[in-house]
């Protein structure tokens, strides 16, 4: 069993920036591959960024250049910096972890980009 725990969302104005943070339950060398999912409202649930166990980042086409998914192994944490947001950026965001080839969800954090 994985755990995991997002935190970092919150309400910011269009331009701005925030990180998401995910805390995982087991050491973060043992996962395969961590994810980030959004869901807007009234939306399907999109793929938004990825981070391989060997440092291998993807990132979707509509936040490309502006998000940037990284970790610390010390602190088993995985982070979403997001810059230059967009009110298209609002939704909840989920952390996801494959382990032992089960992809585990965290409980989502919602962000909200608005004047």
């Amino acid at each position: 069993q994985v755990q995991l725990v997002e935190s970092g969302g919150g309400l910011v104005q269009p331009g701005g920036s925030l990180r998401l943070s995910c805390a995982t339950s087991i050491n973060i060398f043992g996962i395969r591959a961590m994810s980030w999912y959004r869901q807007a409202p009234g939306k399907q649930r999109e793929w938004v960024a990825g981070l391989t166990s060997t440092g291998t980042t993807n990132y979707a086409d509509s936040v490309t250049g502006r998000f940037t998914i990284s970790r610390d192994n010390a602190q088993n944490m995985v982070y979403l910096r997001m810059n230059s947001l967009k009110p298209e950026d609002t939704a909840m965001y989920y952390c996801t972890a494959t382990y032992l080839s089960k992809t585990y969800w965290g409980q989502g954090t919602l962000v909200t980009v608005s004047a």
